[in-house]
């Protein structure tokens, strides 16, 4: 069986390295807020190009305190709205609901799978405050046309870069383009630590003394609380882990690309519709997923054969039952996705027989749509 992922092949790449690091952190005897979580929030904000990183403790919670940090400044209100793409996964919408904000959920691009300027228009009212693209599964939304729409409108915009770890477009990397980026490193991303972590970039130093303290519990100075903040700091040896992997992150990169190269230029078969790519050099590939009326079928054919595939993402968010108030609320484009999307292994440790194989396996793919 081909995985879809293989976590264990990806980190015995860095073995020595990574034991390394974790035996540095243990001697050092410093275990929170350390030498490694500076290091890495120096390192990861000169790999994105911003002027700031703050380490945090997921993914989730890089959403959700720079929402609460703007909400602390000023600049965001209880009742206030969010724009957000209605096809992202679950995450995005929590962050906003969990700060009192109204999430306002927007059909994507079939293609792309992300937010349009003309989606965002059509769903911007007096009550709206900030937008947060998703730059789902690699590829960065339209960052320069989305910018140029909340700058006229006075908007905030927080990009989700929880997939997208140095994705560009224009040469201009991920969480660098909005008022901040906010980014997770759960194991299966492309930055993976080996455990839970997250962190957000920002240029605004504002913003960044506001999230720095409320990771740690509203505190900038010990014992001192200007926030009622949260525990949410990176922890020390995952910032050393991450550190490591960090180093690595442009070659393993590379090898995605030239993977999904050879799946667009390869796969031919009319049953399955390929991502629609606008920066072939911009797209980090955090997942290949294609479109096929014919999902289930076509997953079994995939197992039968030897190749694992998931679905990202099974349920719309507006169908869960966290938010039954939506359940009735209609979004036919993300509904479809929700309905057609599959996504086929894509990782730096794949072998090439295993992609021509997958290749070939898809393109003898004979179902037929009912």
């Amino acid at each position: 069986m081909i995985p879809f992922l293989d976590l264990k092949a990806t980190n015995q790449q860095y073995e020595t390295e990574l034991k390394e690091a974790c035996n540095r952190v243990i001697d050092s005897g410093w275990y929170i807020m350390g030498k490694e979580v500076e290091l890495f929030e120096q390192e990861f904000a000169s790999f994105c190009g911003s002027q700031k990183a703050i380490g945090v403790a997921n993914g989730l919670d890089a959403l959700i305190l720079t929402l609460r940090a703007w909400k602390e400044l000023g600049k965001l209100k209880d009742g206030d709205e969010v724009i957000v793409p209605a096809n992202t996964y679950i995450a995005s919408i929590l962050a906003i609901t969990e700060n009192n904000l109204i999430p306002i959920l927007v059909d994507p691009d079939s293609g792309t799978f992300n937010l349009t300027v003309k989606g965002i228009l059509a769903s911007l009212t007096s009550k709206t405050r900030a937008i947060l693209p998703v730059h789902l599964y690699g590829q960065i939304s339209p960052m320069k046309d989305i910018m140029a729409l909340a700058e006229k409108h006075g908007l905030l915009v927080l990009e989700d870069c929880a997939q997208s770890h140095g994705a560009m477009i224009d040469g201009r990397k991920a969480g660098t383009w909005g008022d901040a980026g906010a980014f997770s490193f759960y194991p299966g991303k492309n930055l993976g630590a080996l455990g839970d972590a997250g962190a957000v970039t920002t240029n605004d130093n504002e913003l960044y003394n506001v999230i720095n303290a409320l990771r740690n519990y509203g505190s900038t100075e010990k014992y001192k609380n200007e926030y009622k903040g949260l525990n949410s700091r990176l922890d020390e040896i995952q910032a050393a882990m991450l550190r490591v992997k960090l180093k690595h992150l442009d070659r393993e990169t590379t090898i995605r690309q030239n993977f999904a190269a050879k799946y667009i230029a390869g796969i031919f078969n009319p049953l399955i519709e390929l991502p629609i790519v606008v920066d072939i050099e911009g797209h980090v590939w955090h997942l290949f997923v294609v479109k096929t009326k014919t999902r289930k079928e076509f997953s079994e054919y995939l197992s039968e054969n030897g190749i694992q595939s998931l679905i990202h993402y099974p349920i719309a968010p507006h169908k869960q039952g966290a938010y039954s108030e939506m359940n009735s609320h209609s979004y036919p484009i993300s509904e479809m996705l929700h309905e057609s999307v599959l996504s086929i292994p894509i990782s730096s440790t794949m072998k090439e027989c295993e992609v021509e194989k997958i290749i070939s396996t898809i393109n003898n793919y004979k179902g037929s749509v009912k």
